[in-house]
């Protein structure tokens, strides 16, 4: 007899070990440094090696975001409130 094996069940199970359970949650808050731009002008940030994009930043700025969308390779966020950094160039 041959053994039939679901492709979903397949699928399942490689996706999990790919993609690991993410280091934030939606609506969570962190204070975070923006290290570089993205193609689309916003800031990236890293949390725990988790690229997080945010808009109306800058490379330099350390601020304080709420995630709000959570993706398989990226997360994005908005600005809660701007750090020291952020204040002075105002």
């Amino acid at each position: 007899m041959e053994e039939r094996r679901s492709f979903g069940a397949r699928r399942g199970f490689r996706g999990r070990s790919r993609f690991p359970p993410k280091p934030v949650e939606i609506g969570k808050e962190y204070e975070v440094d923006i290290q570089e731009t993205s193609r689309r002008g916003e800031g990236i940030a890293r949390i725990q090696g988790l690229v997080t994009f945010i808009p109306n930043t800058k490379p330099g700025d350390h601020v304080k975001i709420r995630i709000t969308r959570i993706s398989r390779r990226f997360a994005e966020a908005e600005v809660v409130e701007k750090g020291e950094a952020g204040k002075e160039e105002e």
